[in-house]
């Protein structure tokens, strides 16, 4: 009986297997793709607020400028452009490289009876996706903690609702305010998101008002979801800081601050920007250092930075 020929599914072109590094070889690549797809899956601010990439450099400037007004003309006046629009930038740094890594040595992964790859990568996207979001986070809040960037602009806002961590009516009743507040400083309407941690969301769900459709709610109580409140998104997420953070080092933004009493952060996209020089990216060793470490050492990374763009479209809703 002759032996049957089989298609190495983890070697390149059907080479012959010479060692574990090159019968393993396609393999590992899949590892690039989990942790991309991790983060992905983890992460919730990616699409909520401004994001920009930038080639090269230490910082991006966003311009910042005041509205005009409009008034009636008189016959016979001259139009001289008399009104003085104010100017001012926001500069965003990028923060140190951000990494999540680790080692996995062949003969621990010959001899073990599972893959841990794909659970190492969900580990290090995720990571990678909670220190993002708690960063933007933080921007949301010291955004709405911010004076106005250009004379004449509005800055951030507050409300103290003292049971908006316990009561889902109250906290309905703050975004509500919140969404008024937006409305009046001209904020768009769209892509408006209201943050919340998970007991502040079932608490919403538990509110019969919001999620009444004979009321207009948008929810469904016995999967427990609820979609929207005054228009705004309800998001829920275990990463809405509500203590107090100290400045870390390698930050080149500000992130710190006091959230103890922090129980919503609403806000619309322009609110706060992200900065890119190298987005999230996957490497791996090879060659030498496999041969000399006979294992493989895996890294995710980025390197961004996260700041205040308009103060006035972004709420804090708080206890005290």
């Amino acid at each position: 009986m002759t032996n049957a020929t089989a298609s190495r599914l983890g070697v390149v072109n059907g080479a012959t297997p010479t060692n574990f590094a090159t019968e393993n070889a396609l393999f590992l690549k899949v590892f690039a793709g989990e942790i991309l797809t991790a983060f992905t899956e983890t992460n919730v601010m990616k699409d909520l607020h401004t994001s920009r990439t930038i080639q090269n450099g230490k910082s991006a400037s966003f311009p910042v400028m005041s509205k005009t007004s409009a008034a009636y003309h008189t016959v016979g006046t001259p139009l001289l452009g008399t009104q003085s629009v104010n100017h001012n930038e926001v500069v965003i740094n990028i923060d140190d490289l951000l990494v999540s890594d680790t080692f996995i040595a062949d003969i621990d992964a010959a001899k073990n009876h599972y893959d841990v790859r794909a659970e190492y990568s969900r580990q290090m996207g995720a990571a990678l996706a909670k220190q993002f979001d708690t960063q933007t986070m933080r921007v949301g809040l010291l955004a709405a903690r911010s004076s106005a960037t250009v004379t004449g602009g509005n800055g951030g806002s507050a409300i103290t609702s003292a049971n908006a961590r316990t009561s889902g009516s109250a906290l309905a009743a703050a975004i509500f305010d919140a969404a008024q507040i937006l409305d009046e400083k001209d904020a768009p309407e769209n892509e408006r998101v209201a943050l919340v941690k998970p007991e502040q969301y079932y608490n919403l769900v538990q509110t019969t008002d919001v999620i009444n459709r004979d009321w207009g709610g948008a929810g469904v109580y016995a999967d427990g979801t609820v979609l929207r409140v005054a228009g705004i998104q309800i998001v829920k997420t275990n990463n809405l800081p509500t203590a107090s953070v100290s400045a870390v080092s390698g930050e080149n933004n500000t992130y710190n601050g006091d959230f103890s009493n922090t129980a919503c952060l609403v806000m619309q996209k322009q609110a706060i920007g992200t900065v890119k020089l190298m987005d999230l990216a996957v490497e791996q060793t090879t060659g030498d250092f496999n041969i000399m470490y006979q294992g493989t050492l895996m890294a995710a990374k980025y390197a961004m930075g996260h700041g205040v763009l308009r103060p006035d479209c972004a709420v804090e809703i708080k206890i005290a």
